[in-house]
């Protein structure tokens, strides 16, 4: 079977995500609680099925986190910077709020999830980050056929990954959660990508947040 089974993991919690600031490429740590939280997925994942790779974006919060459950796995993790969040240029170290004020014909565009919209000062589209996450996705998994991987990156990440798996348009309004270090599951083949399960949260007993 040409299968690979994946595991896409968002990182663990970070003072950011806590104030609501959006990180984009910033490159934040978790924070004492994030640490926790990829300790109780690590020991979660050593429980379930044998992972053969483990890929992260180069941001610490997901790099942090994936060497947590690599040290439990005995898992070297490899670091692409294809998996990094979505760059959010201007917008990035404000709060929902700060943005609201500061650019606020920005934010309504943001909000309307304009699939051509970019940030001010170098921000991404939503066009452009689904390119980037579809091939990377495609690019890592081809790599372990008949094998299974994890992946672990950022809230804008796990968003298109979704939308992937589902079919669901860059347009639509986001219904499906996207919690710090949940256990999200794909199954790629070369043809199409299906959604497994998504937002197992049960390893971490209400210590979790969800994305905006």
């Amino acid at each position: 079977m040409n299968a690979t089974r994946i595991i896409a993991i968002r990182h663990g919690e970070t003072a950011w995500n806590v104030d609501t600031r959006i990180q984009g490429h910033t490159d934040i740590p978790l924070n004492a609680h994030g640490q926790l939280q990829a300790e109780r997925l690590a020991q979660a994942l050593a429980e379930q099925d044998p992972l053969h790779a483990i890929y992260t974006s180069d941001l610490q919060r997901a790099h942090q986190t994936a060497a947590t459950v690599g040290k439990r796995l005995g898992l070297t993790p490899v670091t692409h910077v294809g998996l990094r969040e979505r760059g959010f240029g201007a917008f990035e170290g404000k709060t929902f709020q700060e943005i609201e004020i500061d650019l606020p014909e920005d934010a309504m565009r943001w909000r309307k999830r304009d699939p051509h919209w970019e940030p001010p000062e170098g921000g991404e589209s939503l066009l452009t980050l689904d390119k980037r996450i579809r091939h990377t996705l495609n690019s890592l998994a081809a790599k372990h056929p008949g094998e299974h991987i994890a992946v672990f990156a950022h809230g804008g990440v796990m968003d298109i990954l979704y939308r992937i798996a589902t079919g669901q348009d860059l347009l639509a309004p986001r219904t499906w959660a996207l919690t710090n270090t949940a256990i999200n599951r794909l199954l790629w083949t070369p043809q199409s990508v299906s959604l497994v399960g998504w937002a197992d949260t049960s390893h971490l007993d209400d210590v979790s947040r969800d994305e905006y």
